[in-house]
């Protein structure tokens, strides 16, 4: 009973140990890669940040529209030689004072250097987001090819598995016919060294497809990329009839639609809107102000005067003719406390306003280089943009005919798979009933298995270069998202 229990336990371990392994290595299809790479991508993820600049840019652009207010206030204190507000001699003293004020301008009239900020802004959005959808497209591309790689080597490792068994399986009926006396012992060497070349090209085979999961793993931002596994959902076929469209009319939908014409496109009008700025500068800016301001002081002050009687008066003068002394009276000042700081704020009030018109002159030829380097720029852009049309038109007919050599060389070379089975049968026919020695076989065998991997690897290759050919028909593998 104790046994049972136990085999019982063991067995749940162990279907519940492969159930967890299962739940953990993720299949992954064609367009569940992209899409998680759409959302998950490093490179992708810096581009969605670029766009979000480029929006608080445009915010910067409107604020110029709008105008800049400043508020100021500090308390001071002045310690040691100052001015005595009684005598107006200067002594040792300690005063403070408070000051408040506020400050705006405004920009009436800058060249339509402010417009022409506001709309080159919105042209760097537009850009922004054009980036990132290229972005976007090329790790589609990326992750196509690296997953059509997965499938490439998944498909290499199965032959070269399969041929190590078939091998495996000769090896042995030929060391029990050197046994028996019926074919020589040299064939048997040389029939364990197939098996362990076998051996070694599983290994090769096996680290190749090992390297192309990390590959796409990495533009997956995926950790754990040893643990997960990719379906073969697709096909070898041209569903979309690509091509059967002529390259002419592949490049003139792509010039529709291909996002590094959009963006040049943009970047040449984001360089026309930098040339009407710098020339704005050349026009006289008008600009209006206001200022408030008050303060207060925290000194004794004079509040009046009593007659001083230990010296009532002093002369200031005598008459002329006379010399009868002019006498004046004498005053002490009578100090009190200042008044309460907000009613020296509210006495002390200050107003200016105005306009301000700035006419330029002469700048050191500043405005005018200036000038003159954002229209080399813009030159510059207009190149760009024609060589990107050609680059495009370029890259399609490229694609064309990648496209169709691929088709070419994937149908000969299943073809060449089917003639190289047929050999390997008949070579197989004849070792089996002695009429044919080990290596004449086994160099039929190997020819069976390059044209084997041949086909997988023109048919991936095939599979890749119509994804590309769709891509420049504006058929992305999927539809990729706005943000």
């Amino acid at each position: 009973m104790k046994i049972n229990k136990y085999n019982s336990f063991v067995f749940a371990l162990l279907v519940g140990l492969g159930l967890s392994a299962q739940a953990q290595t993720k299949q992954w299809t064609l367009e569940e890669a992209v899409r998680y790479a759409l959302d998950h991508n490093i490179t992708i993820k810096l581009s969605e940040l670029d766009v979000k600049n480029a929006d608080i840019d445009k915010k910067d652009a409107f604020g110029n529209y709008l105008p800049s207010v400043n508020g100021n206030a500090s308390h001071s204190w002045n310690i040691g030689l100052n001015q005595d507000v009684t005598t107006g001699l200067l002594r040792n003293q300690t005063t403070q004072y408070s000051s408040l004020g506020v400050s705006a301008g405004v920009d009436i009239y800058k060249g339509l250097q402010n417009q022409n900020a506001y709309r080159r802004a919105k042209l760097s959005v537009v850009a922004s987001k054009y980036q990132l959808l290229k972005m976007q497209e090329d790790i589609s591309l990326n992750v196509a090819n690296a997953f059509l790689e997965i499938l490439a080597f998944k498909e290499n490792v199965k032959v070269r598995k399969e041929q190590l068994l078939i091998d495996e399986k000769r090896l042995a009926r030929s060391e029990e016919m050197v046994k028996a006396g019926t074919i020589p012992r040299g064939d048997l060497f040389d029939l364990k060294a197939t098996v362990a070349t076998d051996q070694q090209a599983i290994v090769v085979a096996e680290n190749n497809l090992l390297i192309s999961k990390l590959s796409l793993a990495q533009l997956l931002q995926l950790k754990e990329f040893a643990d997960f596994d990719v379906i073969d959902d697709t096909d070898a076929k041209d569903e979309n009839n690509i091509m059967a469209q002529s390259p002419v009319d592949i490049y003139n939908k792509a010039k529709e639609t291909r996002t590094e014409l959009k963006l040049a496109q943009a970047n040449l009008e984001i360089a026309e809107k930098n040339v009407a700025i710098a020339k704005g500068a050349y026009q006289p800016t008008l600009s209006a102000f206001y200022n408030f301001n008050t303060r207060a002081s925290y000194s004794d002050v004079i509040g009046g005067s009593t007659p001083n009687i230990a010296n009532p008066t002093s002369q200031i003068g005598f008459v002329e003719g006379t010399n009868q002394a002019v006498l004046q009276n004498n005053f002490l000042p009578v100090l009190r406390n200042a008044d309460p700081v907000f009613d020296q704020f509210n006495d002390n009030k200050g107003h200016s306003f105005g306009f301000q018109l700035s006419v330029p002159i002469f700048n050191g030829f500043s405005v005018r280089n200036n000038v003159e380097r954002n229209k080399v720029s813009l030159e510059k852009s207009k190149i760009d943009l024609e060589q990107k049309s050609l680059d495009l038109q370029r890259n399609v007919y490229t694609a064309f005919t990648d496209a169709k050599g691929a088709l070419n060389t994937y149908e000969s070379s299943t073809v060449t798979l089917e003639a190289r089975q047929q050999s390997y049968n008949y070579a197989k026919e004849k070792y089996d009933v002695g009429l044919m020695n080990s290596f004449d076989f086994t160099q039929a065998q190997t020819l069976l298995t390059n044209a084997q991997s041949d086909v997988i690897r023109a048919k991936y290759d095939y599979m890749f270069k119509i994804k590309i050919l769709e891509f420049y028909f504006g058929i992305p593998i999927v539809p990729i998202p706005t943000k």
